[in-house]
């Protein structure tokens, strides 16, 4: 699977201390939220979704960058400079920021309250579709291998081919005629519609969706 990445709107905190050393708080990502519109479809993660890559060293490395920019970095697990983990909130980060033009400069604008969103990058190890409450399309994210998180000017508009090739594959379709459903906002008419009947005598094991969360 290709890396995605999700954004979140939320406070984050600055904490500076009596050497002036500032550390940066928040959270990457909330459980049990839905996502906005994300192209014919919304998102949430489901709680424990982060427990494995933290656990087991998939993601123990992850670093933290400002916008998501490699070269903009703020910090790094295995240097102690960043501190992941996940709550029964979310995913939840510290981040000691560096004394650097990029540390410095993020300093500030959290400081003024310009920045005010995070953001994680991410692969999937394991989703399931469903649908909300309402019947609309609903990916939800069970497990996920985690590489970076990073402060944000600003939410962009993910990239969701690697969600819709999910769902392609997931419902047995034509990952061309989802990824035109999506575009026309018609996943849902997409989805509900009737299947071949099976011939006489052949059976396939039905896989349950996933509940949204209320």
């Amino acid at each position: 699977m290709a890396e995605e990445t999700r954004m979140l709107s939320a406070d984050i905190e600055l904490r500076t201390d009596a050497d002036n050393n500032s550390t940066a708080i928040g959270y990457a990502a909330k459980f049990n939220s839905l996502s906005s519109n994300l192209g014919g479809f919304v998102e949430s993660i489901a709680p424990g979704a982060f427990t494995q890559t933290l656990a087991t060293g998939t993601g123990v490395d992850a670093r933290a960058l400002w916008n998501h920019d490699s070269s903009q970095l703020l910090g790094r697990m295995s240097a102690e400079t960043l501190n992941l983990v996940e709550d029964e909130v979310g995913l939840r980060f510290e981040i000691d920021l560096p004394n650097t033009t990029t540390g410095r400069d993020v300093r500030e604008l959290l400081n003024r309250g310009d920045v005010q969103g995070a953001s994680f990058g991410f692969r999937v190890i394991d989703d399931a579709w469903g649908e909300t409450e309402q019947g609309y399309p609903l990916r939800e994210l069970r497990s996920v291998s985690l590489s970076e998180v990073s402060l944000v000017t600003f939410p962009a508009y993910p990239e969701t081919e690697v969600a819709l090739r999910s769902l392609a594959d997931n419902k047995d379709l034509s990952f061309d005629d989802v990824a035109a459903a999506a575009a026309a906002n018609e996943l849902k008419s997409l989805i509900d519609q009737p299947t071949e009947p099976e011939a006489p005598g052949e059976t396939h094991a039905k896989v349950p969706l996933s509940a949204g969360y209320r």
